[in-house]
């Protein structure tokens, strides 16, 4: 004689919460990490619209860029990237 034993609905609900927390925990584990304040450097024109990270001559503040790889709008990169981005102008921070 076969049993057919059955999982509890509860049983199944715990599998499949662990199951998914261990899925976005490898998840997160793929993500690029930041670079910390001090190795970021400024790249322009090679902004999205609505992306910039500061104002530019056309624009009053963050997030305002209107066209994608507008020449003036920037973003923050880690440092050495922006050199190898088709279009990237690493833009010099101004002197105090």
């Amino acid at each position: 004689m076969t049993t057919i034993t059955r999982t509890a609905p509860a049983t199944q609900t715990v599998r499949a919460a662990v199951a998914g927390l261990l899925a976005l925990g490898l998840a997160a584990g793929a993500m690029p990490a930041h670079a910390a304040k001090g190795d970021n450097e400024k790249c322009a024109g090679v902004v999205k619209a609505g992306k910039n990270d500061c104002a530019t001559a056309s624009s009053a503040c963050a997030g305002t860029v209107s066209k994608d790889n507008q020449k003036d709008a920037w973003i923050y990169v880690p440092k050495g990237t922006c050199e190898k981005i088709a279009g990237g102008v690493v833009v010099a921070d101004a002197k105090k």
